[in-house]
């Protein structure tokens, strides 16, 4: 309420937060007010509105403050690029950290309209910028925004340079205290299409297979209203990729009016790219999210469309970039696959069986980025591809994040080949199971929101931590990894594991399935990931209910 009263009774505050503090009801008022905006290692994100809990322009100027001052510390004239998505919000946000970084003598570079996250890491790279920022909130829902930043090879900052920002944010005491922004024109440079060029040019360099005949197959494609479009659809033409868009998606609509959800990860946001596959008879679907760094896809095949998961999606793409290396003689050696501790082990079994290491990372594309940071650095290793669960895909790292435009377009290359052959993208995923044995993956979501709900997340987190069991679903629990303890406990033994401290859980069981659980990075959410092996799909099915009913029970009883 101390909080409350300081918004209040303050003289200038922003007239549109003043009227929703007054609306605030006790529980709306509780969650504004508990805590500040949390800044993790992938920056900001949250509900839009008034308080220190919310995204607005006092929270986004307190954390811009700490990230310019973390600038400043690193050289003398630093650089930063910014862009923003097509959220409430995204664009003032982005003109009020141009104008008070420049106000602290940092040269900025801002897109003039909304970019996508990827083009950002191209940008700040193509510049030779100290860091970089989108104002984003990816995937959420229309009532979220965010705050992300970057380093200067494009990546978003790992935790020992977050944690250095979170340090400078909290020597300002209240986001209230923040004066408002003037502006240095001098030092205030907006982007428009001068960064597009090269970035599409770096697409189109991905190819594979450049001679194939890519109007063999239909495609339908939907940027989900956000930041793909255009240049997904320039790129298609260029390509000559018979592409037909989901028109009633394409405006940069922050409430996402033509959609049921931005998020490809959820099945009903395809529903209208599939009414439109149905009437053109199109062979794929393609859509991004709002940001452009998540990309998903459905498949036609036997007549009836397919959703793929993002293990599934990763798995084709492995399969398809190490057999066409290999049948061109560029696979090397030395080469590895990156994906995360929650992406499943079958994109692993896929390298492998090319003879290619996969190194797993935290989840979170920045780690990932950091592996490639590595091989700039002298690794002797090249990089082959990279991927997350979570319908994340890099290519080409001239990129360091989740790129869904490179993913678009190797998923099509990809389709287009498979086609050449008879096969559809579901052929050759049957086809890699059959050599590999079938993995089933899903993943649940316990919501778990304002401050009961943190304190009831904590309390699912130290149940499950404190849970030593010798099976789930009577089968047996081989290993348990506590990533926060940084520990792997097997066979009665504890082993150090090489990854930063993070707030994850991982039960692997005896029949190579696994069980990992997590908080969310963004979301009041806590994060239970299946992995499930087995012979078929009906023997992985029966598996995954039995487990998901253990953990469910475990959850009941916290």
């Amino acid at each position: 309420m101390n909080k409350y009263d300081l918004w209040v009774k303050k003289e200038d505050l922003d007239v549109k937060l003043r009227k929703q503090l007054v609306a605030y009801n006790d529980q709306e008022k509780e969650d504004a007010f508990y805590t500040d905006i949390a800044f993790g290692t992938a920056g900001m994100r949250g509900l839009l509105g008034a308080g220190p809990n919310r995204m607005n322009v006092y929270t986004v100027g307190r954390a811009n403050l700490g990230y310019g001052k973390y600038l400043l510390s690193l050289e003398n004239n630093p650089k930063c690029a910014i862009a923003y998505d097509n959220r409430h919000m995204s664009k003032e946000f982005a003109t009020l950290c141009a104008n008070q970084l420049s106000d602290m003598g940092i040269e900025v570079y801002v897109f003039d309209s909304l970019r996508p996250t990827p083009e950002l890491s191209f940008t700040v790279r193509e510049l030779q910028c100290t860091g970089g920022i989108v104002i984003t909130a990816s995937h959420n829902p229309k009532e979220y925004n965010g705050y992300k930043v970057y380093d200067d090879t494009g990546c978003q900052l790992v935790p020992e340079r977050i944690n250095k920002v979170i340090e400078l944010i909290g020597e300002v005491e209240s986001e209230l205290d923040v004066t408002k922004p003037v502006g240095n024109p001098s030092l205030i440079h907006w982007i428009n299409e001068e960064m597009d060029i090269p970035y599409k040019e770096a697409l189109k360099s991905i190819q594979l297979r450049p001679e194939l005949n890519k109007s063999q197959i239909k495609i339908v494609f939907t940027p989900q209203h956000g930041t793909a479009y255009p240049l997904m659809s320039q790129v298609f033409e260029e390509l000559d990729y018979r592409v037909n868009l989901v028109g009633s998606q394409l405006s940069p609509d922050p409430d996402f009016s033509n959609t049921l959800t931005p998020n490809p990860e959820e099945k009903e946001s395809y529903e209208e790219a599939i009414v439109i596959a149905k009437e053109l008879d199109a062979d794929l679907v393609l859509s991004t999210d709002p940001d452009a760094d998540r990309m998903g896809i459905v498949v036609k095949h036997e007549g009836d469309y397919h959703y793929l998961s993002g293990n599934q999606g990763g798995v084709i793409l492995l399969e398809y970039i190490l057999s066409t290396l290999k049948e061109q003689g560029k696979l090397s050696a030395k080469g590895v696959v990156f994906n995360t501790v929650v992406t499943s082990d079958s994109g692993e079994q896929v390298a492998k069986k090319y003879g290619i290491k996969t190194e797993k990372t935290l989840t979170g594309f920045k780690y990932i980025g950091t592996k490639i940071a590595e091989i700039d650095q002298g690794r002797d290793a090249e990089y082959l591809f990279g991927y997350e669960e979570s319908y994340g895909y890099l290519i080409k790292p001239f990129v360091r994040d989740k790129d869904a435009l490179q993913a678009c377009l190797m998923v099509a290359e990809a389709a287009v080949y498979y086609e050449s052959q008879n096969k559809t993208l579901i052929d050759v995923l049957n086809e890699v199971y059959d050599e590999i044995g079938y993995y089933l993956e899903t993943q649940d979501s316990l919501v778990l929101e304002g401050a009961s709900g943190a304190t009831l997340l904590q309390e699912v987190m130290n149940t499950f931590r404190n849970l030593r069991p010798e099976t789930l679903a009577n089968v047996d629990v081989v290993y348990f990894e506590d990533y926060l303890a940084q520990k792997r406990y097997e066979d009665e033994r504890s082993f150090n594991m090489p990854y930063p401290a993070e707030n994850v859980l991982k039960y692997g069981m005896a029949d190579g399935s696994w069980i990992a659980i997590r908080p969310s990075g963004t979301e009041p959410k806590c994060k239970f990931y299946y992995c499930v092996k087995a012979k078929t799909k009906e023997d992985a099915q029966v598996k995954l209910k039995d487990y998901q009913e253990v953990i469910q029970s475990i959850i009941e009883g916290a």
